[in-house]
C-alpha cells in the first residue's frame, strides 16, 4: 500500500510549493517537517523523519498544466520520487493530480517515446507495474520532460508536463541522505 502521501509531509510541502516558496521549506534537521536538502533545476530534494523514520524525496511541480475542457479548476499537482529506507522503498514514483480521479481512468506517464501505465487512487497515481519503476526513473534521468495524463471523476482530462532538469542531481542527493 502506498503510504507516502499520508505520512504528514505532503500537506506542508504542497502549501509551500504552491506559494512558490521552495526555499522557505527549509527547517532544522529532523522532525516531521521536510528539510530542503537542495534545489536542482526544477527539482527539490527533501528529507523528513516522521515517526523517527527517514523519508527522502525529490519533488517538482508542472511547467505546464492543461485541462479539457479548458479552465477547469483543481488543486495543485506535483510529481514525487520518494525513498523510505525503513520500508525498503527506493525511488517510488507518484503524482498528485489535484482532484479525485476516475478509478477506471488510464493515467499515464510519458517520457520521450516510452509510456508507463499508472494506477489512480483518490488524487494520487503510482506506476502500475512496480517492476518498471527503475526503468522509468532511469528514463527520467535521461529525458527532458515527463507528461502525466489523467482524468477526474467528473470527466475532466488533464495533461501535466514536468521538466526533468535537475532530476539526476536531486535523486543523487536523496540517495546520499536516505541510504
Amino acid at each position: 500500500m502506498k503510504k507516502f502521501l499520508h505520512c504528514g509531509i505532503y500537506p506542508f510541502l504542497a502549501a509551500a510549493l504552491a506559494a512558490g516558496a521552495t526555499a522557505a521549506v527549509a527547517q532544522p534537521a529532523g522532525g516531521d517537517q521536510p528539510t530542503l536538502l537542495g534545489q536542482f533545476g526544477d527539482w527539490g530534494a527533501y528529507k523528513a523523519t516522521p515517526g523517527g523514520k527517514p523519508v527522502c524525496f525529490a519533488i517538482s511541480k508542472p511547467t505546464s498544466a492543461v485541462t479539457d475542457p479548458a479552465g477547469r479548476s483543481r488543486d495543485a499537482s506535483y510529481l514525487f520520487i520518494s525513498t523510505r529506507p525503513a520500508e525498503k522503498v527506493k525511488n517510488e514514483v507518484s503524482t498528485v493530480v489535484g482532484y479525485p480521479q476516475k478509478p477506471s481512468a488510464n493515467t499515464t506517464a510519458t517520457i520521450g517515446a516510452q509510456t508507463y501505465a499508472m494506477y489512480p487512487q483518490n488524487d494520487g497515481a503510482w506506476i502500475r507495474n512496480a517492476a518498471e519503476e527503475a526503468k522509468m526513473v532511469d528514463a527520467m534521468r535521461k529525458g527532458s520532460d515527463i507528461v502525466i495524463r489523467s482524468e477526474s471523476s467528473r470527466g475532466t482530462k488533464t495533461t501535466d508536463t514536468y521538466s526533468l532538469k535537475g532530476i539526476s542531481e536531486a535523486l543523487d542527493k536523496v540517495a546520499e541522505e536516505c541510504k
